[in-house]
């Protein structure tokens, strides 16, 4: 019970200073662009491994697998932008290159697994 109303008294004491946090529609325009890291993200979780699971080629488990590892990229993603204001340094850049990298081809690899390519 002392654990509600703690959380109860911290949420009404910070709704004011989320009032005043509003951001205008030029900025939420600004946000709402597709960068390219997101766009490679959203084509590797959605596209690739959705028809893996509908056309077969990847079961449910090893979908939900691929799905977790693609928010681990992305949790990890934003950490960083987050450490550093929003920049990413070359460094981290390439990690999160090579990361993606080593997901995809975990997802080709199980889509194509047991059939001849070439």
């Amino acid at each position: 019970m002392r654990i509600i109303k703690l959380a109860l008294v911290a949420a009404l004491a910070a709704a004011p200073a989320l009032t005043f946090a509003q951001t205008t529609a030029q900025e939420q325009q600004k946000n709402s662009i597709v960068k390219p890291e997101f766009k490679r993200e959203f084509n590797q979780q959605q596209r690739r491994i959705g028809n893996g699971i509908s056309n077969d080629r990847i079961t449910p488990r090893q979908g939900a697998r691929f799905e977790r590892q693609q928010m681990r990229i992305h949790r990890q993603f934003r950490t960083i932008r987050a450490r550093y204001n929003g920049r990413l340094t070359m460094k981290d850049r390439r990690m999160i290159h090579h990361r993606q990298n080593a997901a995809s081809r975990r997802v080709f690899r199980a889509k194509h697994r047991g059939r001849r390519i070439g």
